[in-house]
């Protein structure tokens, strides 16, 4: 178990779970206490890194593209003190600071995480509904199943003359958030499926405004974002349509062409005709790739003779 603490918060890990908790104190971001305890399974995490500054330094945890709906949702434009996967830390407490990541560095090589591929669907389950946010011209709110949208007096009329919105989410076919910076306006848009026009979130009916001034450092409204995107199709399930549809065309044409359904092409034959098995080059290049990193690592000092020899035969009997 390796665990460090900050009035900030409180980081755990046990060897398949890091486990986040938001500190009480004051100076806590509220989008961090909003969100709440937060527990990031192993296959989650693509890195960690104790970036040390000149009084203390800081805990960062990054997490496998398309794992959280959060972080997808954001877009990378979380100011570091909402980010929930960073973590000050005191100049005496840089040693734990140490610790923690070797431990889960240590975790991700015998797991063998697949720390650079992107992830096919969510690995944390999104904030906790029902959720709702103030804008400038009305309020959105998003109870597990349905969004609705709500005008107020500053709303433009091209909103208010068709009443409320609402949608479920079988009818959504995304959600988009942009934070207001400085002066200038953000927004929360629900995007319902089919064709529409790129209006301006001034007047668009189900895009709700977010006003700079206010809303410049409260960065909470991409919470319902995260909630519905949570609940929507992966990202990566349009992928996943295209390279079936194509793989669905390479069959068709190879029946075209009078071969076996599912063959786009004859198998490699000898000169005797006997067939000749495709050699599993993308498995040994991964092998010889996993095996290189240890060997970096033991090299560096991160790794012990010791770990290096039981991460070396865990790679192996893996493959």
């Amino acid at each position: 178990m390796a665990e460090i603490l900050h009035q900030s918060g409180t980081w755990t890990f046990d060897g398949d779970t890091v486990r986040i908790v938001p500190g009480h104190h004051k100076s806590v971001h509220r989008l961090r206490r909003l969100l709440g305890e937060l527990a990031v399974p192993l296959k989650a995490v693509a890195g960690v890194s104790y970036e040390r500054g000149r009084k203390g330094g800081w805990l960062r945890l990054r997490l496998r593209h398309g794992a959280d709906p959060l972080l997808q949702a954001a877009g990378g434009r979380l100011p570091d003190a909402a980010d929930p996967y960073r973590l000050e830390v005191e100049p005496s407490r840089s040693g734990v600071a140490d610790y923690f990541v070797d431990e889960v560095r240590h975790a991700l090589l015998l797991e063998q995480v697949p720390t650079e591929e992107p992830c096919d669907r969510y690995l944390l389950p999104g904030p906790p509904v029902p959720l709702s946010v103030q804008g400038t011209d009305g309020t959105a709110s998003f109870d597990g199943e349905r969004v609705r949208l709500e005008w107020n007096w500053m709303a433009e009329s091209s909103k208010t003359s068709g009443g409320p919105r609402a949608f479920a989410l079988h009818e959504l076919e995304g959600v988009e958030w942009s934070p207001a910076i400085g002066l200038e306006n953000g927004y929360l848009r629900f995007r319902p499926k089919g064709t529409h026009p790129v209006l301006d979130p001034d007047h668009d009916p189900n895009c709700l405004v977010l006003w700079g001034l206010r809303q410049a450092k409260d960065t909470s409204s991409v919470l319902v974002a995260a909630a519905v995107a949570a609940r929507l199709p992966h990202p990566s399930a349009s992928s996943a349509s295209s390279a079936a549809a194509s793989a669905t065309a390479s069959a068709a044409s190879g029946a075209a062409e009078g071969l076996p359904a599912g063959e786009g092409a004859p198998p490699a034959l000898t000169a005797g005709g006997a067939e000749v098995p495709a050699a599993p080059d993308a498995d040994h290049d991964v092998l010889l790739r996993r095996l290189r990193e240890l060997g970096e690592l033991r090299r560096e000092g991160i790794l012990t003779d010791e770990e290096f020899a039981a991460a070396k035969q865990a790679v192996l009997r893996r493959f």
